[in-house]
């Protein structure tokens, strides 16, 4: 599966894609995850039946390390968040009226399958309300073949209401069942941007350096300045054509309504993301990402044949020009929706197969890994931080929560009576609970800076849901375990097993 001679592993999907030494090494590398997370537990496990001193004092060393690191994320949350609310405050028409920025045309992709009329129609009037030329804005509704025709009429009823307020707004149908894709997001878009590409870039003849195209949800809804924020920061990077630009996903548009649950990893997953804003160095492209249409020309679209799409772009860009290509954190929120489903049971089904879809993002290191030795003009510098960045972050996203919830109590339950009559026994609570109860402390700054960026409270609710609202983080620990660990552990089995995922669509559910 090449893409280009210099590139030829560029749009590797899995071991399945390969032949020979190189489908044996990927195979391998698909298993290292998986190797390194159970490695971890079962070693615990064996350590408390074995050596539970031993696994006494991990446990400990487990506590302070979160203790430590829990203070250093708490850190980043409270410089974005004062970053993301100057910014949301900031006149970007006067900051882009410094630079030149006439010749800029956005192009935003809409991938569409199943959702209401109103959830696409909500995304697309704020486009239209959006502080931007909308004659140098042009949009992509990219429904899906396999949709069926009420999908297909509703992506024609938007182009019929809001075509004319846009340069251009077109209807695509990515076609079904096509061989060596994937049914999903990235094989959708990736159709969406070729189409956009003869109808509405060439057709304008609008030079492809110049257009930024954002790959949204159907569900994101802009703020009044987005696209004036994104063009700053776009045409005031060092090199335009080298980098993706990321917003902060806030889930603020059907916030109020949705179950506590929801509303814990929602914000769970926007505070992370706003932890990541400010360690650049670490940070991937995530959902409604921005880039130059050139880069993405070049890099052959995003990839058709895998699952994590939104993140697989970054890598795919980094392994196209070498290493030489960054993400640029801009500090600005877009609006989605929490995920809710039709009854409680349902939303935790729904919670659980997001947090595994995005959790099936370890399919990037073996990726990663396979074209870091593969393509020597990636320095080595970035090879390895790019390498282990990734394997720890999924290896401590799988085990941590166990370790430090489940897992790191089992000394006290398997030791016997030889350890439980130690005095290290005795503190081992003691010390564990003292820790994890500090760190327990950044859920109230978690508490306060969710009550800060939630939209107002509709008159619909009363005080008791905004005190709902500060209260729920106490389900964090509980959460970590459910929605980030144990999925995590599937997905790294599954790809040890070669049980490859497919696409996942997340429903847009709306109680008003």
């Amino acid at each position: 599966m090449q893409t280009s001679n210099t590139h030829p592993y560029i749009h590797v999907g899995s071991a399945r894609d390969l032949v020979g030494r190189d489908r044996f090494l990927y195979r391998a590398l698909e298993i290292l995850p998986g190797v390194l997370s159970f490695g971890t537990l079962g070693i615990f496990i064996a350590l408390s039946f074995l050596a539970p001193t031993y696994a006494a004092y991990v446990t400990i060393a487990f506590s302070v390390y979160w203790l430590l690191k829990t203070l250093y994320l708490s850190m980043h949350l409270r410089y974005n968040f004062k970053r993301l609310r100057h910014n949301m405050e900031v006149k970007w028409r006067e900051r882009l009226a410094t630079v030149k920025y006439d010749q800029l045309t956005h192009l935003v992709i809409f991938p569409f399958y199943k959702e209401s009329y109103e959830v696409a129609a909500e995304s697309v009037r704020a486009l239209v309300k959006s502080d931007w030329d909308k004659k140098k804005l042009a949009v992509v509704i990219a429904s899906e073949e396999r949709a069926g025709k009420e999908a297909h009429a509703i992506a024609e009823r938007i182009r019929r209401e809001f075509g004319k307020e846009f340069l251009d707004l077109i209807v695509t149908i990515h076609p079904a069942d096509v061989p060596g894709e994937l049914a999903g997001k990235g094989s959708n878009i990736a159709y969406a941007a070729r189409e956009a590409r003869t109808r509405i870039l060439d057709a304008h003849k609008l030079a492809y350096e110049n257009v930024l195209v954002s790959a949204f949800d159907i569900d994101t809804v802009v703020y009044e300045q987005y696209f004036t924020c994104l063009s700053w920061h776009y045409l005031t990077a060092e090199r335009p054509e080298r980098v993706s630009l990321q917003p902060v996903p806030l889930y603020n548009n059907n916030i109020w309504e949705a179950p506590t649950l929801s509303r814990v990893l929602a914000y769970s997953s926007t505070f992370w993301q706003m932890v990541q804003q400010e360690r650049p160095e670490k940070l991937a492209t995530f959902s409604s990402h921005a880039l130059s249409f050139k880069a993405l020309h070049e890099a052959g679209y995003w990839q058709k044949n895998i699952v994590s799409e939104d993140s697989r772009i970054y890598w795919n860009l980094f392994v196209h020009y070498d290493g030489d290509y960054e993400v640029v954190p801009i500090s600005y929120p877009v609006s989605m929706d929490a995920n809710i489903g039709a009854n409680w049971w349902q939303t935790v089904v729904n919670l659980y197969k997001q947090h595994r879809r995005w959790t099936w993002g370890v399919e990037n290191v073996p990726y990663i890994m396979f074209n870091c030795l593969k393509n020597p003009r990636i320095p080595r510098a970035k090879k390895w931080r790019a390498i282990g960045v990734q394997i720890e972050g999924f290896w401590s996203l799988a085990t941590s929560p166990l370790i430090l919830f489940l897992v790191g109590w089992m000394p006290l339950i398997v030791g016997g009576h030889a350890f439980n009559s130690t005095v290290l026994s005795y503190n081992l609570p003691i010390v564990v609970k003292a820790f994890l109860t500090l760190a327990m402390v950044g859920l109230i700054f978690s508490a306060m800076f969710c009550m800060a960026l939630i939209p107002e409270r509709p008159e619909a609710y009363t005080w008791r849901r905004s005190l709902l609202m500060v209260g729920q983080w106490i389900l964090v620990p509980f959460t970590m375990v459910a929605f980030s660990a144990i999925p995590g552990l599937e997905t790294q089995l599954r790809l040890m097993i070669g049980k490859y995922m497919g696409f996942w669509v997340t429903p847009k559910a709306r109680t008003s």
